[in-house]
């Protein structure tokens, strides 16, 4: 099972609205597996981090294309995951 936890949460996902978020909502985002349903997400967050989660919101972010000299290349598309702990829980994330 604590495989399983690895294959789901990529990384943490840390931006200036994210930033903001952590501290005024309690809400952390996370790159995903692009399979990966809020259920599991929610499992592999309460295990990896022993934490208690209340919401999980999902966005699909799609991949832009790229354009060089020779062709238009796209990147790959990936899965945003927005979660909301329950009162009197934080997670520490930081850049590694």
């Amino acid at each position: 099972m604590r495989k399983d936890l690895y294959k789901v949460i990529k990384a943490p996902y840390l931006t200036e609205k994210v930033s903001s978020l952590m501290g005024s909502e309690n809400q952390y985002a996370f790159k995903v597996d692009i399979n990966a349903t809020k259920l599991q997400i929610k499992h592999a967050i309460e295990g990896y981090y022993s934490v208690n989660v209340e919401k999980i919101n999902i966005i699909k972010v799609k991949g832009k294309a790229k354009r060089s000299r020779f062709r238009i290349t796209k990147k790959s598309d990936w899965k945003k995951a927005y979660v909301r702990l329950a009162e009197g829980h934080s997670i520490e994330v930081g850049i590694e």
